[in-house]
């Protein structure tokens, strides 16, 4: 008899990088460069693209990527302008993330 069990995938903690020159949030997982672009003035920080290489998609790096750069957001006391759906839908699944957002910006 055959036993089937869900895949369980471990996101390894990956250091984030603040790459100031390209202007995004990285990582570097072996060959491959997951990315959250973004534009930054005096006090506010708008994310307006993320990507993750093909090779890494499924295995929740995107969603490590997304809390790090949120995390370091947090500690910076920048404001979020989530121009990004992807970085939106991650605040919408955890909302403790929600007051780091611009009041009047609608995370339904």
């Amino acid at each position: 008899m055959l036993i089937f069990r869900p895949i369980e995938f471990v996101v390894m903690p990956y250091q984030l990088i603040d790459n100031i020159e390209k202007k995004r949030y990285e990582f570097r997982v072996d060959e491959h460069t997951p990315i959250i672009e973004y534009i930054k003035t005096k006090d506010k920080i708008y994310l307006t693209h993320t990507e993750v290489p093909k090779g890494l998609e499924g295995k929740g790096i995107g969603k490590e990527l997304v809390r790090q750069a949120l995390e370091d957001i947090k500690a910076k006391g920048l404001t979020l302008v989530p121009l990004c759906p992807f970085v939106a839908l991650f605040i919408k699944r955890n909302p403790e993330y929600k007051a780091l957002v611009l009041k009047g910006i609608n995370i339904a």
